[in-house]
């Protein structure tokens, strides 16, 4: 299963229906979270009260039916929550959603189709869509999400097969961390885009902003929108660095051997932990994890203890540590550097940009055991 998403640009009216259906649908979420909290559990049943709780509340008629069915189907969903919290992981209560704070309702299965650069929706409309790429595959679902700036989007739920790529006969290591972004065992190392330090005035010039206006004005609603659209563009520019690198590495390399890291117990640092969790080092490698299963590719993590340990004299650490952890994926000895020339560094800006550190770069040697390696 793959998502698309894409921007939609709804009219005044169709907003103003978008919002109505939404707030049905938040309803109802809630009305379903009452049922569950009072001992009924079968998802027929509750959805068999539908029809009489629209008898009791016309207003949710301007929903579409199978978007307000879907709100009983995703309460019943994070009930399964409560068996990762048997099993010891940390997970909270269900809560009633708030007014503001439900964001997304679907169409599951019908009530929409794309056509001619537009998203048909039931009891919407025509509402104009950017499609920036093809989407491929069959088209399942599609969620309409609301952002906390105001933008809308289309998420299309699609199947496809997973298409594998030919292979290259080339294996990297890589080595994540703070002051380089990364470092693999062929010598690049890129930049760390420090986009959350880099935006962090704007963020807290937008935040103080907010907190001036006065509370229920439209002034105070415009500063929010501003702070919301500032946070909207961190995570994008974000994103779209994280997209670009892991397919490049995806595309080029039959393995990528990472290392199994601890990030939440290493963001507990007081003095790098902002850092680390400006660097999503967690979202790069799950876009590595899903990108290389969909393409054929393998990715190995080893264990990190060890990787940046006796290190020789004149040689990077980070480099050292990258030609490691691929010595660790590829299941052989302790890897000893025996040439370094200098590390190719590739700008955060190249990465954005599209730009890929050429495959064609003088190569680094390295001894893996008794064999000679390039």
């Amino acid at each position: 299963m793959l998502a698309y998403r894409f921007r939609l640009y709804p009219s005044r009216e169709q907003e103003k229906t978008l919002l109505e259906m939404l707030e049905a649908c938040r309803f109802v979420y809630n009305q379903t979270l009452e049922w569950l909290n009072k001992g009924e559990s079968n998802l027929f049943e509750l959805k068999r009260r539908l029809p009489k709780l629209k008898e009791e509340n016309p207003w949710l008629r301007k929903a579409y039916s199978q978007s307000l069915q879907n709100e009983v189907l995703r309460v019943l969903n994070l009930r399964v929550l409560s068996a990762l919290k048997r099993n010891g992981r940390r997970v909270g209560r269900l809560r009633f959603k708030g007014k503001g704070w439900f964001k997304s309702f679907a169409y599951p299965q019908f009530g929409f189709r794309l056509e001619r650069g537009k998203l048909f929706l039931s009891k919407v409309g025509a509402v104009p869509i950017k499609l920036h790429r093809e989407i491929k595959g069959k088209v399942k679902g599609v969620i309409i999400k609301r952002e906390r700036s105001g933008k809308w989007f289309a998420i299309f739920q699609v199947e496809d097969e997973p298409k594998p790529l030919p292979k290259t006969g080339k294996t990297v290591g890589i080595d994540v961390g703070v002051r380089h972004f990364l470092t693999d065992s062929e010598g690049r190392q890129v930049e760390n885009p420090r986009f959350y330090e880099r935006t962090l005035e704007r963020m807290r010039r937008r935040q103080r902003e907010f907190c001036r206006r006065k509370k229920g004005s439209k002034n105070r609603e415009k500063a929010r929108v501003r702070l919301a659209k500032a946070y909207e563009k961190l995570v994008s520019q974000r994103n779209d660095f994280l997209h670009k690198l892991s397919r490049f590495y995806v595309e080029n390399y039959d393995l990528i051997a990472v290392e199994r890291l601890n990030i939440s117990g290493m963001a507990r640092n007081r003095r790098l932990g902002g850092k680390i969790l400006d660097a999503s080092w967690g979202k790069f490698l799950q876009m590595f994890s899903y990108k290389a299963e969909r393409a054929g590719r393998r990715v190995v993590e080893v264990d990190p203890r060890g990787t940046s340990q006796n290190l020789p004299e004149g040689f990077d650490r980070d480099y050292v540590a990258a030609c490691c952890i691929l010595s660790l994926g590829l299941g052989r000895p302790e890897v000893t550097p025996v040439e370094m020339g200098p590390l190719l560094c590739v700008p955060a800006s190249a990465v954005v940009a599209g730009q890929a550190p050429s495959l064609n770069q003088e190569a680094h040697t390295f001894r893996v055991g008794s064999s000679l390696y390039v």
